[in-house]
C-alpha cells in the first residue's frame, strides 16, 4: 500500500493572516488558522455542530497572496498535506502540533477587490467567482 499524506478542508479564517520570517534564509511563511465546522444528528436526533481550528501554513508566493487577500471571516478551500512538529518545551515537557502545509488555496471573491496594482491579472477573470493560488 502507498503512503498518502492529503487533505481538503474548507472554512473560515479565524483571524487574519501573519507574516513569519524562518530560517538563516528568511523564508518568508503566512501562518493562518480556520475553523472547519461539522453538522450531524446525535443519538437523541438533535442536530450537533462540532467545530476544529486549524492551523494552516503557506510558503513563498502562496503565502504572499494568502497574505494580501485573505482576511478573518473570509471562507477558504485548502488542499495541502499534514505535518507534525515535535519538542521539548523548557520544563522538558514532550509537545507537538499537527497542522496544515498549504499546497493551493482558493476563496469567494468580492467582486470589488480587483486589485489597483494589477487590474489585469489573470486570477481576477470576470467569469470567475473562485480565485486560486
Amino acid at each position: 500500500m502507498n503512503n498518502l499524506n492529503s487533505v481538503l478542508l474548507e472554512g473560515n479564517l479565524v483571524k487574519d493572516p501573519e507574516l513569519a520570517v524562518v530560517g538563516e534564509q528568511r523564508n518568508e511563511l503566512a501562518k493562518f488558522t480556520i475553523a472547519v465546522n461539522r453538522y450531524y444528528r446525535g443519538g437523541d436526533g438533535a442536530s450537533r455542530k462540532e467545530v476544529m481550528y486549524i492551523g494552516v501554513d503557506a510558503w513563498g508566493p502562496l503565502g504572499k497572496n494568502c497574505l494580501s487577500y485573505l482576511t478573518k471571516g473570509r471562507g477558504v478551500r485548502v488542499v495541502g498535506r499534514l505535518r507534525q512538529d515535535r519538542w521539548n518545551d523548557k520544563d522538558g515537557a514532550y509537545r507537538d502540533r499537527i497542522f496544515v502545509v498549504a499546497e493551493h488555496v482558493e476563496f469567494r471573491r468580492d467582486r470589488s477587490e480587483k486589485p489597483a496594482d494589477n487590474p489585469s491579472d489573470e486570477q481576477w477573470d470576470d467569469e470567475e467567482d473562485v480565485i486560486v493560488f
